[in-house]
């Protein structure tokens, strides 16, 4: 799919910039892109395939006439947007928590269960980072021989929780290295 006006919500976001890079990597197809993020983050400049975005403050009229939103703004944000998104005729594709356990939101991983993105209702949620590597290990395994159940522990890393975490966590680190009362 070619998405002729595609949308990054929480373009500045950790995960955001992350998407971003992983656009650009794989050469993903679209003909405008619109970049939007917090009203704290409206104005700001980001250079993307040798060209200047402006990042616009996400509102509610922010999906007029696109085709496709990658939202990495968090679940809250998600719950919010992505409804009207939908409502505007945009596919969204949810990086959040908000939508995993609904039962009505296919959760596809494209290398395991790609038949799922075509049951959508205009909305398509990702499973937990950690799930989608652990699929990507078991599946293969799981086809073969029927794994019945799994479980499983996970350290989830500060960067999951966005840059202000991830800024956090370094002050945090150097105060201490430094011989400090963490702030």
């Amino acid at each position: 799919m070619k998405a002729k006006k595609l949308a990054i919500v929480g373009a500045t976001g950790a995960v955001g910039q992350e998407m971003l890079k992983v656009l650009e990597k794989r050469n993903f197809p679209y003909d405008e892109l619109v970049l939007l993020a917090s009203a704290r983050s409206a104005g700001k400049k980001i250079n993307f395939r040798g060209q200047e975005y402006t990042i616009q403050e996400l509102k509610e009229d922010s999906f007029k006439d696109i085709d496709l939103a990658l939202f990495s703004a968090g679940g809250s944000i998600t719950k919010k947007f992505a409804p009207v998104a939908v409502d505007s005729g945009t596919i969204v594709v949810d990086n959040s928590s908000a939508y995993r356990m609904d039962p009505e939101v296919p959760l596809v991983v494209p290398e395991i269960n790609p038949q799922d993105a075509k049951k959508h209702k205009g909305i398509l949620a990702n499973p937990n980072c950690s799930t989608i590597i652990m699929l990507m290990a078991v599946y293969p395994i799981h086809k073969l021989y029927g794994i019945k159940r799994i479980v499983v522990s996970t350290y989830q890393a500060a960067s999951g929780a966005g840059a202000a975490a991830m800024q956090e966590l370094e002050d945090q680190a150097k105060a201490m290295l430094a011989g400090d009362q963490p702030p």
